[in-house]
């Protein structure tokens, strides 16, 4: 039996982005319906206080890590020019362009692009007390504070945008599951994962990743849908062009 074509079968994108979004117009692009699930909405933190204060004393910091691309947006837009004094690391190429986009140089960018993979590039160059500031997501997972501090550091966190929750028609998704007619599921973010199954009740995510195959950007996404028992497949390379030809590339695969 001959595979069915990708484009028989729409792909469902989870990150906040509009219809026509970067990962959604790549699918498209590639002939791939898109069902536009937004689970999420990521916006400026509600109280960013704690951001603005921790930057006017930036002196006091030997490092600054940054585990996503809307951390580094909030932080340039408040500190155009970067500290000379200031060592920087991203945990992966995106952020890492983000950042050397807006002029700031990056020290650390791990091969292994995770939080455990920013500790353990890190881990050598960190003493007892390092000083590290860390502006994160209001929803940020603890693995990358735990790490940094178990290795000796002195970490500040400091929420540098939000991630709420976003509205989403549950009939029109429940009704597309019961078709089992979706090819994949894209995650951008353990976030997503956990915020779909949320909205979506367990029995009907568990439905959808029983018929879909998942794909992720990152391996920490991968291990959150591990920990739900669904395996995933990895972008290759770790970009939203990456996981538009790595999708199109499986559904070609489909019986």
């Amino acid at each position: 039996m001959t595979a069915q074509r990708a484009e028989t079968w729409p792909v469902v994108v989870t990150r906040d982005e509009p219809a026509d979004g970067p990962l959604s117009r790549e699918l498209r692009a590639l002939g791939i319906p898109v069902l536009g699930w937004p689970v999420l909405s990521i916006g400026s933190a509600g109280d960013a206080s704690h951001l603005e204060q921790a930057l006017r004393r930036l002196n006091e910091f030997e490092w600054l890590v940054f585990a996503s691309q809307h951390a580094v947006a909030e932080v340039v837009r408040r500190v155009p020019v970067p500290p000379a004094y200031l060592n920087i690391a991203a945990v992966g190429p995106r952020t890492a362009q983000a950042l050397t986009d807006a002029g700031w140089p990056v020290a650390v960018v791990p091969a292994d692009q995770t939080a455990e993979g920013l500790v353990a590039a890190l881990r050598p160059r960190l003493t007892s007390g390092t000083k590290v500031l860390f502006p994160a997501g209001s929803r940020s997972l603890p693995t990358l504070n735990e790490g940094l501090s178990a290795s000796g550091a002195a970490v500040t966190q400091v929420d540098a945008y939000s991630t709420r929750s976003a509205p989403l028609d549950v009939s029109a998704c429940r009704d597309w599951i019961g078709r089992r007619a979706i090819g994949a599921v894209t995650f951008t973010s353990p976030s997503a994962v956990e915020e779909l199954d949320r909205t979506l009740g367990t029995n009907t995510f568990d439905e959808l990743l029983e018929g879909a195959t998942a794909i992720t950007l990152g391996a920490t996404t991968g291990r959150t849908l591990a920990s739900r028992g669904f395996p995933s497949v990895l972008a290759m390379p770790a970009t939203l062009l990456g996981m538009a030809r790595t999708t199109y590339r499986l559904l070609q695969t489909r019986p």
